[in-house]
């Protein structure tokens, strides 16, 4: 059985730091491209950043992170981080992790491309 556990959330002030882990099990880590979506209070669930099965310098951003959070992924422990620095209020919201196969070393984007998520973990930065 697949499982993605996130940890590391909380509540900051703006400006400071976080850093999300994404433990998974249950799979082959090293063959699955990964991302971290969000959700704030009554908005739709959006794409935050992704990585490549491998990590090679294959990540994307959204734009208003870019910058400001990094995307990484340890293959030999099973586990993915977001550090997210200079953090702001906008940034407020339920962060989950997804997995998805690797296919070829690309980075996916898009909500519907993963099957794998994780239950997710509140980030809440005070203005």
């Amino acid at each position: 059985q697949v499982q993605l556990v996130e940890s590391g959330g909380g509540l900051v002030q703006a400006g400071d730091s976080l850093r999300l882990s994404c433990a998974a099990s249950g799979l082959t880590f090293s063959n699955y491209a990964m991302a971290w979506f969000r959700q704030a209070p009554g908005k739709e669930r959006e794409f935050v950043a992704a990585i490549n099965w491998w990590g090679g310098g294959s990540t994307s951003y959204q734009h208003s992170v870019k910058g400001r959070f990094t995307i990484s992924r340890d293959n030999g422990k099973g586990t993915m981080y977001l550090q997210m620095n200079s953090l702001k209020f906008d940034d407020t919201a339920i962060y989950y992790c997804a997995a998805t196969y690797g296919r070829g070393g690309g980075v996916f984007t898009t909500i519907s491309s993963y099957t794998y998520w994780g239950q997710g973990t509140q980030v809440t930065v005070s203005s």
